[in-house]
């Protein structure tokens, strides 16, 4: 009964989201933008949802900021946020091979497109920075399908629907818990593995400088790259003068496994690498980032009293 009365709940829940999914369709992205405002002062100023942390995150990330400056960063956040769902939503009918140009703009992205066309493995490195989940989509769309690692939602129903949207380009998502084989089959046949590079690594993590505080990062992109001799490319896609579904693409940095400069050879000075340059773009578009995101909560566990990473002197 009660598996019963789960499924029927995980069910409903479903069909809720596929009822907004349609309603947000229907509005115009200039609506769906005004409406992404007016939830964001909800949502930040009113019932002030993960504030303790937003706040928190902000005041490391930017220790000059006052209170006040750090609650409108907050709020831009959330516009964000709510503006990712409605970009996710009106992407399949408005972005596509015949028109991806006017949306998108790409920049830096030569030596990227021409490892795409090598016999080599790749790795793509993002963040929770910019609508990932559109860079995966125009990625596809342009003729190059990548496979992407997340955790599989407990509602199966949203589950397939998200795995479907993501699939109409090309963008297959490997579950986080259990495809560790798959990865490895991916990078052996030269596909395209893309990795969000900003999550908690737990205490097994390497340590890394990330925001003028020490997180725990995970090794897999740096010891995939050398163990498979899979180039890694560092990108994200932003929103181009706060205008809804209108990116810029932008690959700035890449590092070859067969040609390491010195200073960036071990696995936790490439760890250290990557999450740097992600740093360092986040700080120019800090609205586009996801400070709501628990990126530090194993700060301080075991933590090398002598650590002096790549980038950390």
């Amino acid at each position: 009964m009660k598996k019963c009365m789960r499924n029927f709940g995980d069910y409903v829940v479903y069909l809720i989201v596929r009822i907004a999914i349609c309603v947000v369709q229907s509005f115009s992205l200039a609506a769906c933008h005004s409406a992404a405002e007016v939830m964001a002062f909800f949502f930040n100023d009113v019932l002030r949802v993960r504030g303790k942390l937003v706040d928190e995150n902000l005041s490391h990330a930017f220790p000059e900021t006052t209170r006040r400056e750090r609650r409108r960063m907050s709020r831009e956040m959330w516009t964000h946020l709510f503006l990712m769902v409605a970009e996710v939503a009106h992407a399949p009918r408005q972005l596509h091979g015949l028109n991806w140009y006017r949306r998108a703009t790409i920049e830096n992205g030569a030596a990227l497109f021409k490892a795409l066309q090598s016999d080599r493995p790749i790795i793509l490195i993002t963040a929770h920075f910019g609508n990932f989940e559109i860079g995966g989509f125009l990625l596809g769309v342009l003729g190059y399908p990548s496979f992407s690692v997340a955790r599989k939602l407990d509602n199966p129903y949203l589950d397939k629907f998200i795995g479907e949207f993501r699939g109409q380009s090309g963008q297959i998502i490997i579950d986080k818990n259990t495809g560790y084989e798959e990865i490895l089959d991916v990078l052996r046949n030269n596909g395209v593995m893309a990795f969000l590079a900003d999550q908690s690594a737990g205490k097994k993590g390497a340590w890394v400088k990330f925001f003028n505080r020490p997180a725990s990062a995970y090794k897999a992109m740096a010891l995939l790259s050398l163990q498979y001799d899979a180039p890694i490319f560092v990108c994200y896609s932003t929103r181009r003068n706060d205008e809804p579904l209108n990116f810029t693409m932008r690959m700035v940095a890449s590092l070859d496994p067969r040609a390491l400069p010195p200073g960036v050879e071990t696995v936790q000075e490439i760890t250290q690498w990557h999450v740097a340059i992600l740093e360092e773009q986040i700080r120019q578009v800090p609205s586009q980032y996801w400070w709501l995101h628990n990126r530090w909560k194993t700060y301080g566990r075991k933590f090398p009293p002598d650590w002096s990473p790549i980038g950390a002197r």
